[in-house]
């Protein structure tokens, strides 16, 4: 059987297993599975060794160390109460509602916290009211600007995947691709937040104090500032520099009176489905290699009519908009990148960002169904508005990656 009919039945098996509410990792397990059966069933002990070579690979324990440790970091920032101190302090120092209604998505987007598009979706809410603003386009505004920094943040299930898979520094492509993040802002404003009428902003009543959540909005983003610096300044792991902060966070937060326990942290982050779906993406990615399937389907592209960066965003882009979860692209697609192009930049760019884009259409994505539920929102509507500011950003994307291709 055709190795991309293989590959195309097996995605086939994942999307109807997630439109099914199925979890992630067992879809996509059950897709690698049904890899196994369509090339070489009558080798069992390949699932075996896929299995061992998962088990022992360093990869597998720092991904699920990093992961690990993000959720300890969302903990210790969410029940010391430093997020909603955050937000406070940034609506109160934010002079534009225009400047906050774009700023405040995208920094929840940006730092850890449970409920993603419905966490924000009040804040833009509550910032618009009194203001003539349709549902459809604060809804589209909340959306958009929440996922901006997909390809800027140490903190992205998906960015700490996919250099996991590829063999990619988190840092180093981070400032490879922190510029997409800025393109993203200046489109979605461009679209969205530009055509805006808005009445003059009332000041805050003048005898409330905000040093508190200053120094809340210190504590959350400072978290992230020293996750930058170990990360890109001195090229540390993920999970070692994760759990440094995690670490260094617990004394902070008791000399602030901001006490989280000790046990809420690590205990409570200890979250069965994530260790469940990291190792089921990881055996998946190996079942790829142990059935030959990887091999084949690199030996295709290098024989293909169109440049493998065309291919890779083409390919990235269809299993983004299948899966709509950053996990399910960078699982399927990045296996491909690594072994076409091990350590590569840019080619690990243009799959992140291609695959996001195919996220940002899809009615896949639970963001965008939370963020239609809040608002009462048009789906139609939405997806238009963001495929166009999408074409906008893969177009200035794809310019310069050709003009600067390394």
């Amino acid at each position: 059987m055709n190795v991309f009919v293989v590959i195309l039945l097996a995605m086939t098996l994942v999307i109807v297993m997630l439109r099914k509410k199925l979890p992630l990792g067992p879809s996509i397990l059950a897709g690698g599975l049904l890899i196994w059966l369509c090339t070489r069933p009558s080798e069992p002990i390949l699932i075996w060794n896929a299995f061992k070579k998962m088990a022992l690979m360093p990869r597998t324990y720092d991904l699920v160390g990093a992961l690990y440790f993000v959720v300890c970091l969302e903990i210790e920032l969410r029940k010391s109460g430093c997020l909603k101190g955050m937000v406070d302090y940034l609506l109160h120092v934010i002079p534009s509602k225009k400047v906050a209604l774009s700023v405040m998505p995208a920094f929840l987007g940006l730092l850890p916290s449970i409920g993603g598009a419905r966490f924000s979706a009040p804040i833009v809410e509550n910032i618009a009211r009194g203001e003539d603003i349709d549902g459809d386009r604060l809804g589209a505004i909340n959306f958009w600007f929440r996922h901006i920094f997909e390809f800027a943040s140490p903190i992205i299930p998906g960015m700490i995947l996919a250099c996991a898979i590829t063999g990619v520094g988190i840092g180093d492509l981070l400032v490879h691709l922190s510029w997409a993040s800025a393109l993203a802002f200046v489109c979605g404003w461009i679209v969205l937040i530009t055509p805006i009428k808005l009445k003059p902003r009332e000041p805050d009543h003048p005898d409330r104090d905000f040093s508190r959540e200053r120094v809340d909005f210190l504590l959350a983003i400072g978290s992230v500032i020293i996750l930058f610096i170990m990360m890109v300044g001195f090229h540390l792991g993920a999970a070692v520099s994760m759990g440094a902060v995690v670490l260094i966070m617990i004394p902070v937060l008791m000399g602030t009176n901001r006490t989280v326990s000790v046990k809420d942290i690590f205990i409570g982050a200890i979250e069965k489905k994530l260790f469940r779906d990291v190792f089921s993406i990881l055996l998946f990615i190996q079942i790829l290699d142990e059935t030959g399937v990887l091999a084949q389907i690199v030996s295709s592209f290098d024989g293909a009519p169109l440049p493998t960066p065309v291919i890779i965003g083409i390919v990235s882009f269809i299993v983004g908009v299948l899966t709509g979860i950053s996990q399910g692209h960078v699982a399927i697609v990045m296996p491909i990148v690594a072994a076409l192009a091990p350590g590569s930049l840019d080619l690990a760019g243009v799959a992140l960002v291609f695959g996001v884009a195919g996220q940002m259409v899809t009615p896949t994505h639970m963001c965008m169904i939370v963020t239609l539920d809040y608002f009462k929102g048009d789906f139609f509507k939405m997806v238009k508005v963001s495929a166009f500011i999408e074409l906008l950003v893969l177009s200035v994307f794809s310019a310069v990656s050709f003009l600067t291709w390394g």
